[in-house]
Order: C-alpha cells, then structure tokens, then sequence
C-alpha cells in the first residue's frame, strides 16, 4: 500500500543539495540554512518559495534524487492549488512514485496478479470481494488510480471524451472522492494510520487533481498548448478561482 514516507527517504546528502541551491553558491549562505534546518527542520527548506526552479536547473551530478524532486514538485504545485498540507503532498508524491513503475498503475499492490485497466473494474470488483484486506487495497485503489489518470493524463481524458465519448473529469473526481472515502471508513485505513489522509484526499479530490494537471502539463508533458488544453487550463483556474495565485 502507498503511505505519505517520500521525505522520510530523502538522505543527508538529498538535504545538503537544498542547502547548497539555497544558499546560491555563497559559504554564509550555506551556514545560515544549515541552522534553519537544524532548527526549524526539513520542511521549513522543502517549503522555501523558488526552491522547484532551482532544482529544475541544476546541471549534471548535482540533479536531484527523483523523491526529492517529486516530493517538491507536488508540494509547490499543491500549494498554488491552495492545498498547503505537507502530508497530502508526501502521499502524492508516494503516489506519483510508485504508479510511475512499470505496471504498478494498474494493480492494487506491486504483486497482485489481477490488472485493472478502467475504473469501472475496479468498482465491479469491489461488489463481489469478500477479504477484508483485499477490499481496502481494493477502495484505496480506486481514490488513487482515479486520481493517477486524471491528474496525470488530462490529455488523454479530454481526447477520450472527443474521440470515443468517454468518462469526463467529473466522473474520476466521483469515483475518486468515492474510493478514498470508502478507503478511509475501513478498518484497517485506522490500524495503518492514513484514515486521515484519505479524508483529506476525499474533501479535495477536484483540486487535487487539477494540482497535478498544472505539474503534468508543466513538467510531465510540455509542448505547445492544444486548444482542448489551454480551455481546460482557463476553465479550471476560474471554476477553483486559482487566477490570483
């Protein structure tokens, strides 16, 4: 299962790469964040304003570890979207990790041998599955996959609905608020401690998903915008009044 762990993994020298892009080059620079981070501790560096650009431009042997990049990329992102919760953010960034593996999208754990390539399989599962553990892979799987393909493939979602008159965005933030909100009734989402997240995750399901639209369309996919993307860009910032951030 997918815990909020990404900044747990990140390692001194991952901290000391921070350190260095913050201080710009400068030795009293390097002191000064070294005792904000022994103070105040990581997040207060990983939270910085101008951070995600700086990663973004460092050359060659200091690129950054992809936790440490994703785990700030969504964080930055999440938080023009007004979604200032740094667990959220580490469990997105889990997600992102994970689900960026092979086949692991489409399975409910790394050894499952059933795929699920729609949602609508995984919600037809859900009514005949009988194991407890099962089920709750089966209900947290559906708040992920869902958040995964919408938020990461809004290209693919609006060129489905064109082409084969597929499911909108409206029903994966549906099926997805409806995944996590069952996930985090169950038992055992209380026994492993993410009740919380996939409450949290269930309450900002649509704009969660549009938080990582922006970074799908700003780092995963960039290119020229289509029409279909630049609409879906306006029409998201003025729905969820983001046009000030």
């Amino acid at each position: 299962m997918i815990v909020a762990d990404v900044r747990e993994r990140l390692s001194p020298s991952d901290l000391d790469l921070v350190v260095t892009l913050l201080a710009r080059g400068e030795a009293s620079g390097r002191e000064r964040w070294r005792r904000r981070l022994a103070e105040e501790g990581r997040d207060a560096l990983l939270d910085e304003p101008g951070l995600l650009g700086l990663l973004l431009a460092a050359p060659g042997l200091a690129a950054p570890t992809a936790a440490l990049f994703v785990y700030v990329a969504v964080r930055s992102t999440l938080r023009e979207a007004r979604i200032d919760d740094a667990e959220l953010s580490d469990y997105l960034a889990a997600l992102l990790l994970e689900f960026g593996r092979r086949d692991r999208a489409w399975r409910i754990s790394p050894a499952d041998d059933q795929v699920y390539r729609y949602v609508g399989d995984i919600v037809a599962d859900l009514d005949l599955v009988a194991d407890a553990r099962r089920e709750f892979l089966l209900r947290a799987h559906l708040g992920n996959f869902s958040l995964w393909f919408a938020g990461v493939f809004p290209d693919h979602i609006v060129a489905g609905q064109r082409r084969r008159g597929g499911p909108d965005f409206s029903y994966y933030d549906t099926m997805g608020a409806r995944g996590f909100r069952m996930a985090s009734d169950h038992r055992l989402a209380h026994e492993c401690r993410l009740a919380g997240i996939y409450e949290r995750a269930a309450d900002a399901f649509e704009r969660l998903r549009v938080g990582l639209n922006r970074l799908s369309d700003s780092l995963f996919f960039r290119g020229p915008s289509s029409p279909d993307r630049l609409l879906r860009q306006v029409t998201d910032t003025y729905r969820l009044r983001l046009a000030d951030n």
